[in-house]
């Protein structure tokens, strides 16, 4: 009889235990990569790999960085983590709203006007933190289109130029294509 007792104790914890790993997985696609449409038409490349980590949220990390010295850009190098929630009724889809970071190393062109015109090109590497909001939407083919944008407080800068005057705030946007494998 115990032994009855114990096969059929084991067989419940079993049955539990299958039934509870069923409803966590979900069989949607959970990785994604884009680019950024908006840069390279100014001039820059940006890249996004995003993870899905459940069905509303994600991981993920974009990595800009200048084509033409000519852009119309003034990020040389960039990487920007973030994590996603979002609203959509579909898998990581819709709605969202965005927590970044973001290291960014930027070259500007400097006038100094007092007293002989001097030119000298700075070079200012920060690091921010901020939000952004956006939407995004696939089609039945899992290509994907985004558009997003965010603001952050630039929280360390160095600069190779004494009382720089660059700023505080510091921002993102994307118009994105992408796949969803």
């Amino acid at each position: 009889m115990k032994k009855t007792i114990i096969v059929f104790a084991f067989s419940l914890l079993c049955v539990k235990g299958f039934g509870q790993k069923e409803n966590e997985t979900s069989d949607f696609k959970k990785n994604e990569v884009k680019i950024n449409a908006l840069y390279l038409v100014l001039g820059a490349f940006d890249a996004t790999y995003e993870r899905a980590i459940n069905d509303e949220s994600s991981v993920g990390t974009s990595i800009t960085f200048l084509l033409d010295k000519e852009a119309d850009v003034n990020t040389a190098f960039a990487i920007s983590p973030y994590y996603r929630f979002y609203f959509g009724k579909k898998p990581v889809s819709g709605f969202y709203m965005e927590g970044f970071g973001l290291y960014q190393s930027i070259n500007r062109e400097v006038y100094n006007f007092e007293g002989n015109n001097i030119y000298s090109e700075e070079k200012v590497k920060a690091f921010a933190l901020g939000i952004a909001l956006g939407g995004k939407w696939y089609t039945k083919r899992d290509v994907m289109f985004e558009i997003g944008g965010g603001i952050g407080r630039n929280l360390s800068i160095n600069s190779n130029i004494p009382n720089t005057d660059y700023s505080r705030i510091t921002g993102k946007i994307a118009i994105s294509v992408g796949y969803r494998f």
